[in-house]
C-alpha cells in the first residue's frame, strides 16, 4: 500500500508501507508522524494507523538500509492537502487599500485632464473598466515582487506551491480571476455577492479559488506595530483621495434625495476639488 507521510512540514510520497516500517525500526519515524494511505478520512499520527500500531509496541532493530524502490507519483489518489492558513481578513485589507490607492489616482487624474466627473460615477459601463489598469500593474508586482503596497504593509507574499514567484502569465490569469470572480469588476451589486462566494469558497476548499486553480499560496509574516500603524494611516489617505474629486457631485444626489442632507452640506460642506 502506498503511503504519505509529512517530515519537518513537508509532504513526502508516495512511499511503499514496507519501507514505512523499516523506517519506524530504524528509528527515522516516530509515532507522531502525520501519515495518510488511500481510504482515510484526514492525516493521521503513524501510531494510530492499523498497518503501523504494532511497529510501536516492539523495539526498534537497525536493519540496515537499502535503495527505497521507485514509486510513480502520478498513480492512485493524492492525500488531502496540509492544512494552511487562510489569511482572509488580512488580504481583504490588504485588497481594499490598494485597490482604495487606485482609485484615488484614477478619479484625481481624471480631474486634472478635465473629464465629465458626473458622466464617469454614474455611468455603470465606465466604472467597469475602472480596475482594469490597476489589475495589469498588481500582475506585474506580483511577478517581480510577489507582493502590493497593501500586501506589503500587512505582511503577505503571493508565491506558486513550491515557493517560487509567479511568472507574469500566471500573475495574469490569478488577477483576471480576481477582477472577475473576487470583486466583480468593483460594481456595486456584483462585488459584495462575489466576496460573500469567495469566503464560502474558500471555506470549502481551503483557499481562494484564485488560488486554488493556479496553484498558489499565501505566506504571511508576523503583523508589526509600526506596518499597522501605516496601513492605517494610508487607507484614510487612499479614502480621501477619491473623496475629494467625487464630493460635490454625490453631496448633490443625496441633497436631491435628502433635503436635511442638502442644509447640511451647505452649512458645514467638506473640502473638495470644485467641479468642471
Amino acid at each position: 500500500m502506498d503511503i504519505w507521510i509529512i517530515l519537518d512540514g513537508e509532504k513526502s510520497g508516495p512511499i511503499h508501507d514496507f519501507d514505512v516500517r523499516k523506517k519506524i525500526e530504524s528509528g527515522e519515524l516516530p509515532p507522531t508522524t502525520p501519515a495518510w494511505h488511500e481510504g482515510l478520512g484526514a492525516w493521521r499520527p503513524l501510531s494510530e494507523i492499523s498497518l503501523f500500531s504494532s511497529e510501536f509496541e516492539r523495539p526498534t532493530i537497525d536493519r540496515g538500509t537499502s535503495p527505497a524502490p521507485q514509486q510513480d507519483s502520478s498513480a492512485g489518489p493524492l492525500p488531502p492537502p496540509i492544512p494552511e492558513k487562510k489569511y482572509l481578513i488580512r488580504r481583504f485589507w490588504a485588497r481594499w487599500l490598494d485597490l482604495y490607492f487606485f482609485a484615488g489616482i484614477w478619479w484625481i487624474t481624471m480631474w486634472i485632464f478635465g473629464r465629465d466627473i458626473e458622466f464617469t460615477l454614474y455611468n455603470p459601463w465606465m466604472l467597469l473598466f475602472q480596475y482594469i489598469p490597476w489589475f495589469v500593474i498588481e500582475a506585474f508586482m506580483l511577478h517581480r515582487f510577489a507582493t502590493t503596497p497593501g500586501k506589503w504593509l500587512l505582511g503577505i507574499r503571493v508565491v506558486n506551491n513550491n515557493g517560487s514567484f509567479l511568472s507574469l502569465p500566471e500573475a495574469s490569469r490569478r488577477c483576471a480571476r480576481v477582477l472577475f470572480l473576487g470583486i466583480g469588476f468593483g460594481m456595486d451589486m456584483l462585488c459584495p455577492a462575489c466576496q460573500l462566494m469567495a469566503v464560502v469558497i474558500s471555506q470549502r476548499i481551503g483557499r481562494p479559488l484564485w488560488d486554488h486553480a493556479g496553484g498558489h499560496r499565501i505566506t504571511a509574516a508576523p503583523l508589526q506595530p509600526v506596518g499597522v500603524s501605516v496601513y492605517v494611516i494610508s487607507l484614510f489617505i487612499a479614502m480621501q483621495l477619491q473623496w475629494i474629486v467625487v464630493a460635490p457631485y454625490v453631496m448633490e444626489e443625496a441633497g436631491k434625495a435628502f433635503p436635511f442632507l442638502k442644509e447640511q452640506f451647505e452649512k458645514n460642506p467638506p473640502w473638495h476639488l470644485p467641479k468642471r
